[in-house]
């Protein structure tokens, strides 16, 4: 298929994608800096200030610049919308909406972690919901560059079509199946993240839960679904299925580097850095099972028509 919308949506489709893997990895530095409850309340800084003052020193500064990195994931949204909006492509418009609908949604979630003095719960679904806005980007640019033609509708209708009744298959489901066991690890991921230590504050709550053993349970997962990317590679190389072998080696390596990065900090008392690198890989992890999931439906989509 022929790239939509023309270079300059195909190039806003890329900002929006990097701006918000880029805002994990920031967002990550105002907790493990002890930055959350830099500024102390929401919307504004303090009280009786919508920005930091001296007093909040370097925390205040770090925690503002990262609710000012806010605005620009917005400009890059709205102007990504109103290409999209000119392309006249349906799907690529509503993606594209969803995503700068998806910042202030964010921005809220934000807003309630401060007020509710960084709840670790509230933390953790902040951070997936920025996971999800992920995986719309992704989907974003491969419909953009045309290499994508799935739809959730496009693919149902075009198999009635031909095939009646006829199930997905094999790799598209083992796809899916990764894909969902991917969430969950990324899920547990967080539920360690709220049970340990790098909160955010020094006075904020965690859990309650054991960080040891939730580290466990999050590293039992994170073995079946390396065993699960396996066998999405193994089944796409047999099937011949170029597209969907890519999406499937650049996921397992994400995953290998992402274990490595994991076990090291765990045995090295989780240094700030390697926690920053995790979080940087949980995003490309998202990422990658996104890509993955539209590799295995386009391909079956096409053999469908």
């Amino acid at each position: 298929m022929e790239p939509i919308g023309g270079r300059w949506l195909q190039r806003l489709a890329w900002a929006n994608l990097v701006a918000n893997i880029g805002i994990v990895v920031t967002g990550g530095a105002v907790r493990l800096t002890g930055s959350g409850l830099g500024c102390p309340t929401w919307p504004t800084c303090t009280d009786d200030s919508l920005v930091p003052h001296q007093a909040l020193g370097i925390n205040g500064a770090i925690e503002f610049g990262n609710r000012m990195l806010t605005f620009v994931l917005t400009a890059v949204a709205i102007a990504c919308f109103v290409v999209a909006l000119r392309s006249g492509h349906r799907l690529v418009t509503r993606l594209s909406a969803g995503i700068a609908l998806g910042i202030p949604a964010q921005a809220l979630i934000g807003g309630v972690t401060v007020l509710t003095d960084l709840n670790p719960w509230i933390v953790s679904f902040h951070l997936l919901v920025s996971m999800a806005m992920i995986g719309l980007c992704v989907w974003l640019l491969a419909v953009v560059r045309g290499a994508a033609v799935w739809s959730p509708t496009a693919a149902v209708e075009a198999e009635s079509l031909r095939f009646g009744t006829k199930p997905p298959d094999q790799a598209a489901r083992l796809a899916w199946l990764v894909f969902a066991t991917g969430w969950l690890v990324l899920y547990l991921g967080t539920v360690v993240t709220g049970s340990g230590p790098h909160s955010g504050d020094e006075q904020s709550r965690r859990t309650g839960l054991d960080p040891q053993v939730m580290s466990h349970v999050h590293a039992s997962a994170v073995y079946l679904l390396v065993a699960l990317s396996i066998g999405l590679l193994a089944v796409a190389h047999r099937a011949g299925r170029r597209d969907l072998e890519q999406a499937a080696a650049a996921l397992l390596l994400v995953e290998v580097a992402q274990g490595a990065v994991g076990f090291t900090q765990y045995f090295l008392d989780l240094p700030a850095l390697l926690v920053a690198l995790h979080l940087l890989g949980a995003a490309l992890t998202s990422a990658c099972l996104t890509w993955a999931v539209l590799c295995s439906r386009r391909e079956a989509s096409y053999r469908s028509l």
